[in-house]
């Protein structure tokens, strides 16, 4: 069956259970603060671990001590199921880190 972009209403009720996570035009998008810049160099390295697995990627950006990340499903031009699959993956790992 072919990935198809999610409706408004299903992304937005798939956003109500991410706390953190909003709509940023045709993605989906976070930003966490980590403790330091190796925790959050870390977290990049782990995300990237997890994109790899699932076959599917964001675009990251690393700051002094932060993450951010943008999502979405650029064969389709909008938010998947895969996006949000990618999306709790992340949220599960983050505290690991030291992420809020």
């Amino acid at each position: 069956m072919p990935l198809e972009p999610l409706s408004q209403k299903e992304i937005e009720d798939r956003l109500a259970e991410l706390p953190g996570w909003s709509q940023d035009g045709d993605r989906i998008a976070r930003s966490y603060r980590l403790p330091s810049h190796f925790a959050a160099t870390a977290m990049v390295v782990h995300i990237a671990q997890v994109q790899e697995e699932l076959d599917h990627h964001s675009d990251l950006t690393l700051g002094y001590n932060t993450v951010s990340l943008t999502v979405n499903t650029h064969t389709v031009g909008g938010v998947t199921e895969r996006d949000f699959k990618l999306a709790r993956r992340i949220e599960d790992l983050a505290p690991g880190h030291g992420a809020h």
